[in-house]
């Protein structure tokens, strides 16, 4: 029983971070101009993604016997995104600083899971599997980001 705690920790550990990839991009799109359609399209996907991300993790806790984090945010999520508001007040809302700041929250996110499969807890294969797939798909959004954030970086 002890591992499915801590299996279900871990899950809802994942569940609180794609709560924060999905604040950080509410929060992108909001600071984002009105010619900035392409990047909210994009954030409007990353969100998507996420709940979807959430909606798998929370199934597969229920399953082992846990409760779900509904709505919670890791603190370093919480950090991110205070770091971002501090940072906007500085820097303005342009399109590489808020580029810069999902890639920073990407880069967290692939942490986050990289731990988890790391860890010593012995998952179950579907729950491992879907663990990698949800990483191995963050990490496309996470360098998509970097990439349009260094083409920004070029057309200066």
């Amino acid at each position: 029983m002890e591992s499915n705690e801590k299996v279900i920790g871990i899950l809802n550990d994942l569940i609180e971070i794609n709560n924060d990839r999905i604040v950080g991009y509410e929060k992108g799109i909001d600071e984002l101009k009105d010619d900035d359609g392409d990047l909210k399209t994009l954030f409007h996907r990353y969100i998507q993604e996420s709940r979807q991300y959430q909606s798998e993790l929370r199934n597969e806790v229920t399953r082992l016997g846990g409760d779900p984090t509904v709505n919670g945010t890791t603190n370093s999520g919480k950090v991110y995104r205070v770091w971002m508001d501090l940072k906007a007040v500085f820097t303005g809302k342009d399109r590489k600083t808020i580029l810069s700041n999902c890639e920073f929250g990407e880069d967290a996110a692939q942490k986050a899971y990289e731990t988890a499969l790391n860890s010593d807890v012995n998952f179950e294969g579907t729950v491992r599997d879907l663990l990698v797939k949800q990483k191995s798909t963050l990490k496309v959004g996470h360098d998509e980001v970097k990439r349009l954030r260094d083409m920004h970086d070029i057309a200066k």
